[in-house]
């Protein structure tokens, strides 16, 4: 073979070569993910950030269901056990009472919670065997009372769990600059009951921290 053949042979394996080369680089990394797994959420993922569960449970206020008096207004969760198309929120209407699926109106404004579930659970008897109801408070509606004057947040306060003169002007955000500590009045009914903030708060004539009832009025000049 003569010198210029040589030459010729030569070129043709370099660019063999090259192409091959070029062909390589050029091949698709098929390391990443699928286009399946691409359209997939990741893990733990299981719906729009902030998004929360549909359709659980009331949350039920913290009061003793031996001793709470159910009134108008309030909203109660009665739960009967395996029976959810009974089972549900219930608002006591005005005239006190409740509807329930099955058995129709029950008394329940100036029940106990134990006492409204054991009505319940005699109703139900005549139609489910050994039925387990528990009653318990969603929201308190029928108990209020009320705070004016120089106190940080005047207003209407729900009367939720059992609570002391000096408790409710506590959550009244305590007393403003030039409030009479001394001369505060609750109203309760046509009785006119007199508290001293500064002797209660060193401990002196506890008896004047009574209990608040429903629709008793602070006053604080």
């Amino acid at each position: 073979m003569n010198r210029s053949s040589l030459s010729l042979a030569f070129a043709l394996l370099i660019a063999v070569v090259a192409g091959s080369v070029a062909a390589a680089q050029t091949v698709p990394d098929m390391s990443g993910p699928t286009p399946r797994e691409q359209s997939q959420p990741p893990q733990g993922i299981s719906g729009p950030a902030g998004e929360t569960p549909k359709g659980g449970p009331s949350s039920p206020v913290a009061v003793d269901p031996h001793k709470y008096i159910i009134g108008a207004e309030d909203v109660l969760h009665v739960l009967v056990w395996r029976e959810n198309e009974i089972s549900g929120d219930k608002i006591v209407r005005p005239d006190g009472k409740i509807s329930m699926p099955l058995i129709g109106e029950l008394q329940a404004s100036g029940l106990t919670p134990e006492q409204l579930g054991k009505d319940i659970t005699t109703a139900l008897t005549k139609l489910i065997n050994d039925p387990e109801v528990t009653v318990s408070l969603v929201s308190v509606n029928s108990k209020r009372y009320y705070i004016d004057g120089e106190v940080g947040r005047p207003g209407e306060f729900k009367l939720i769990t059992p609570t002391t003169i000096l408790e409710a002007l506590s959550m009244a955000g305590g007393f403003r600059e030039f409030a009479k500590t001394t001369k505060i009045r609750i109203l309760r009914g046509t009785t006119t009951l007199k508290f001293n903030y500064k002797e209660v708060s060193h401990g002196k004539k506890m008896e004047q921290n009574i209990f608040l009832q429903n629709g008793d009025h602070i006053i604080v000049p």
